[in-house]
């Protein structure tokens, strides 16, 4: 482990969901297993079994959960083996493209500043959609009408160590692709302009959705499938890109709706590559970076970074998707201002009802899929690593649970 002790803890800033400081760390890939590869070949045979679904019109055809199946991943000792090849680049087995009129590969597209002042009208103050801490985000449109978000970062943080990390946030965008993430369109660094293009979401953060900003509640069916594209999204980036990645910042205003109220993963700004496991590795040491309120307790007191620190920040979603309320509510009296502790004693002591978001109707479906959701989400909170659940396992609990939530509200 790293004995150095970072000078402080680096938060995420929460002011934009297109904002980013990057902390990554790449390492090679190491030589291709011929075991391996048989093993993706296999796993390749059940892609369309854990494929997400197709975009929805309404909550209710999201998409058929009695056909839900995890692809098949052989177990080494605790840690899930990977199924990656060089000509994959990243893509996901289930991964798949989104609506915009591109389609080309992820990052693959060329920028030039005369494309990005075209795009942004000279970076009209009309066309500023969110500012953050690395810089200011702008709504643009592309020569072939695609609607994009452009990130453009501060002149003032132009120095040696962020421009490491802005190349390294490239890097890791270009690796992926995939339905329920935020898709990567390209870059441009110019004399001082440092620029992300990445997919515009149109419909606001889930944190805004579940503080009903724009006056309607999120419906408990909604909020159980946004559970369920980012469980996909995660076990995406944790087992089927070429290196596995810990996003590191899982939280609601970090996940992006479309109109029909599909999620996107967004902000990879704290993103890191996982250890190498084939080496033997079972962790990265780091310094802390995350959000109150979401940071895995061991990672924080130990700064040993896995898999399942994002696991941990899942388990607070999760509890977040109930309750209605942010991770951390200072105006509450001091039981209930840590809102998975809070939520996870009641639910402990059969009062979890309690907790359940004022606004969702006390059915019986929404009783007893908010008690399988509280279940998961106490295994992601363990306070220990090992005793947490993978994604892929969320992911099919979650799937689980919304089966039988459909066939009790029938």
């Amino acid at each position: 482990m790293d004995s150095r002790i970072p000078d402080r803890m680096t938060h995420s800033p929460s002011s934009s969901t297109y904002s980013s400081t990057t902390t990554i760390s790449h390492k090679s890939n190491s030589g291709r297993n011929p075991v391996k590869i048989a093993a993706k070949t296999v796993a390749e045979a059940f892609v369309s079994c854990f494929t997400p679904p197709e975009p929805k019109l309404s909550s209710s055809n999201f998409g058929d959960s009695d056909s839900f199946k995890a692809p098949s991943v052989a177990s080494d000792g605790g840690r899930e083996k990977r199924h990656s090849s060089s000509s994959s680049r990243g893509r996901s087995i289930y991964g798949s493209e989104n609506n915009s009129t591109h389609t080309k590969e992820a990052g693959s597209i060329k920028f030039t500043m005369e494309d990005i002042y075209k795009a942004t009208k000279n970076f009209s103050p009309s066309l500023k959609i969110g500012q953050g801490g690395f810089g200011i985000v702008y709504k643009g449109h592309l020569q072939d009408g695609t609607i994009v978000a452009i990130k453009r970062a501060k002149k003032t943080i132009h120095d040696k160590h962020s421009g490491a990390e802005f190349q390294s946030e490239v890097r890791t965008l270009g690796k992926i692709e995939h339905l329920n993430l935020v898709k990567f369109y390209g870059y441009l660094e110019h004399g001082e302009e440092r620029i992300l293009v990445v997919e515009y979401v149109p419909n606001g953060t889930l944190r805004e959705h579940l503080d009903s900003v724009n006056g309607n509640v999120l419906d408990f069916a909604s909020r159980l499938d946004i559970g369920i594209d980012v469980g996909h999204a995660v076990t995406y980036l944790h087992m089927y890109t070429d290196h596995p990645i810990i996003h590191r910042d899982i939280k609601s205003s970090n996940i992006l709706l479309t109109e029909n109220l599909r999620a996107k993963v967004a902000d990879f700004g704290f993103a890191r590559l996982a250890a190498d496991a084939e080496s033997g590795a079972t962790h990265v040491s780091t310094q802390v970076k995350g959000t109150a309120g979401y940071l895995d307790p061991e990672y924080l007191s130990t700064y040993q970074l896995t898999e399942k620190s994002d696991v941990y920040s899942f388990g607070v979603l999760l509890v977040e998707l109930v309750t209605g309320r942010r991770p951390i509510e200072p105006k509450k009296e001091i039981k209930e201002r840590i809102t998975a502790r809070w939520a996870m004693k009641k639910f402990t002591s059969g009062d979890a009802i309690l907790t359940l978001d004022p606004r969702l109707e006390r059915s019986a479906a929404n009783s007893l899929a908010m008690e399988k959701i509280y279940e998961l989400a106490l295994q992601c909170l363990a306070p220990h690593r090992h005793n947490r659940p993978t994604m892929r396992k969320c992911a099919e609990i979650l799937w689980s649970i919304r089966k039988d939530y459909r066939e009790l509200a029938g």
